[in-house]
């Protein structure tokens, strides 16, 4: 039976599982036998060694051998000249955020090894035709032409297409597309994956971002689900009132959480760069002045409405920006916890590292005045509504090591991240902040390579913090 996203999985065994890892002895490996491993990439097995080498934590070193490899190992269904399938762990659907998310920690290593080059080339053109299936979607089947039977998603009140496993419309979702396509092209400039399917559905990209503009009227996208949780459905279809000021309307947010106010801040600000991305992609691979200029345009409208309506004043009285606005003048703040956050816009390339207002920001985001900021005895950390009370997700605690250009505070985070992993040596989506032995989804790939990219990051960036133990 397939897994519900948002399920609870705890492992309340996890150490018996693993005991070389519980009692400090040798630590075992848990990538696949050779055999059993997915995909193949020498040039991803040369940086394992490499960077390994490097980390003298042997725990460390321990789950980056496990995690960085994860995608290939164990999420990849198929390969071809032109289609990738990549599941995102525990459910067996692509999911347009997170198969995007997977292959990033590959970048850099894309142009010099073949198999890399047709995974990237493949999942390009395979989120191309999942688009042109249905842009409201954010995970889809491995087959087009079958039907979801995805409990959670199996008597959802939306337009399900064949090929379409869930229908959450997330803003988050398509900007990790364009960002896919951009990012390979700035690191191969391999011209392949950009063809004219492609430029169909960045053009469908651009009409579903005006369409959720709401300029005119509601637009086409409906949404409600039976849940006894109010974060899993939409006020008649459509969610809260809005004031139409150019901003995009996201019914949830990148956590599958149904969004409150619907300007979802941090994604309207990741639209508006993966559009000026989107720009450049469509003039320097096609030569497609048209797509470039209504990338752009749309761009600055977006852009123009975040100056006007994007920030909002804590209690102290400090401006940041806020999370979720209504164009009314109503705002919320909180973050979400996963990549596409507040706290996460430095590391998506969208506010410079030292920009005054982000920094406060994040800095509000890890601290009480956000209500999902958890803490306890396993650390510290932000949570959110999609698994529950008292969890945090270690996933923001990797993009705060990212962020981060202080030396205490990233051994912080590398700390909390290296014993809250219940003796498993992968990465979870969420731990109890007293008791890592319970956590959700032991099978994340996600999670997982963004550790592995961040210690390829410090390897690079702050080696001396990985020459010593923690």
């Amino acid at each position: 039976m397939l897994i519900d996203r948002r399920t609870m999985l705890f492992a309340t065994a996890a150490l018996a599982v693993h005991p070389a890892a519980a009692a400090g002895s040798m630590y075992v490996s848990q990538r696949p036998k050779p055999a059993d491993r997915k995909y193949h990439s020498p040039a991803v097995e040369r940086e394992i060694s490499r960077v390994g080498r490097m980390i003298a934590d042997p725990k460390l070193a321990w789950m980056f051998e496990n995690c960085y490899p994860n995608t290939l190992d164990t999420t990849v269904l198929s390969v071809t000249a032109d289609d990738a399938f990549v599941i995102t762990g525990d459910i067996p659907c692509l999911w347009l955020r997170d198969s995007s998310a997977q292959l990033r920690p590959f970048l850099h290593l894309a142009k010099r090894d073949k198999p890399l080059t047709a995974l990237f080339r493949g999942l390009i053109a395979r989120q191309a035709r999942c688009v042109l299936i249905d842009p409201y979607a954010n995970a889809f089947l491995q087959d087009p032409a079958a039907r979801s039977d995805l409990p959670s998603s199996a008597h959802d009140q939306t337009t399900m297409k064949p090929g379409v496993a869930e229908r959450k419309w997330e803003v988050d979702s398509l900007c990790y597309v364009l960002r896919l396509a951009s990012s390979y092209w700035r690191a191969t400039g391999d011209r392949t994956p950009f063809t004219a399917e492609w430029a169909q559905s960045a053009r469908a990209i651009i009409r579903t971002f005006r369409e959720q503009q709401r300029t005119t009227d509601a637009g086409p996208y409906r949404f409600q689900r039976r849940d006894i949780q109010p974060t899993e459905t939409q006020l008649w279809g459509v969610g809260n009132p809005t004031r139409k000021v150019g901003l995009i309307h996201s019914s949830f947010r990148p956590s599958d959480d149904a969004t409150i106010l619907p300007f979802l801040i941090p994604a309207n600000i990741f639209a508006a760069k993966t559009l000026r991305e989107l720009a450049e992609v469509a003039q320097g691979a096609r030569g497609d002045a048209d797509l470039a200029r209504e990338a752009a345009t749309l761009a600055g409208e977006i852009e123009a409405a975040l100056a006007a309506h994007g920030r909002m004043r804590l209690a102290d009285g400090s401006e940041v920006w806020a999370f979720e606005v209504d164009g009314f003048g109503n705002a919320l703040f909180l973050d979400d916890c996963c990549e596409l956050s507040l706290s996460g816009l430095s590391f998506l390339g969208c506010a410079p590292a030292d920009d005054p207002i982000w920094r406060r920001t994040e800095a509000a985001a890890w601290s009480d005045r956000n209500p999902w900021f958890v803490r306890g005895k396993a650390g510290e950390g932000l949570g959110g509504p999609h698994a529950g009370f008292d969890l945090i997700w270690p996933m923001a605690t990797i993009v705060r090591a990212f962020s981060s250009n202080d030396d205490t505070q990233i051994r912080a985070c590398l700390k909390v991240i290296r014993d809250t992993d219940a003796g498993t040596g992968f990465i979870h989506e969420t731990f109890h902040k007293d008791d890592p032995s319970k956590f959700t989804r032991p099978w994340f790939a996600w999670a997982n390579g963004l550790f592995g990219e961040l210690m390829v990051h410090l390897a690079s960036t702050k080696p001396h913090l990985l020459r010593a133990v923690i």
